[in-house]
C-alpha cells in the first residue's frame, strides 16, 4: 500500500525571486503529477510558501525527487517532509493518485 508525503515548502528568497522560477518549478511539478508520484501542488495564502502531495512507496523516493525541482537547485526553498498514512479518505486520495 502506498504512502503519501506531505512537503512543506517555504520560501527563503523574496517574491520578486521566487516568480522567476515559478513556471519551471510548476513544469516539474506537472511532469510529477503525469507520473502519478504527486496528487496535489499548490501556494499557500499568504504566498509564503506551498505544499505538495506526493504519493510515495518508500520515505526514500523524496529527496530524489525533491532535488530535481527548480525552487530546491535554485536554492530558493527549504521544506519540512511528513510522511503520512491516511485512514479516512484513502481511497479517494489513491484515486486521484491514478492506484
Amino acid at each position: 500500500m502506498a504512502l503519501y508525503a506531505i512537503v512543506v515548502l517555504k520560501y527563503t528568497a523574496p517574491l520578486e525571486r521566487i516568480l522567476q522560477t515559478v513556471e519551471k518549478h510548476r513544469a516539474y511539478l506537472r511532469e510529477l503529477h503525469a507520473q502519478g508520484k504527486m496528487v496535489a501542488s499548490g501556494p499557500f495564502v499568504p504566498r509564503e510558501g506551498g505544499a505538495l502531495l506526493l504519493r510515495i512507496n518508500d520515505p526514500s523516493e523524496i529527496q530524489p525527487l525533491r532535488a530535481k525541482d527548480p525552487y530546491q537547485i535554485e536554492g530558493l526553498c527549504s521544506d519540512t517532509i511528513h510522511i503520512w498514512d491516511p485512514n479516512i479518505g484513502r481511497e479517494g486520495l489513491d484515486s486521484l493518485a491514478g492506484d
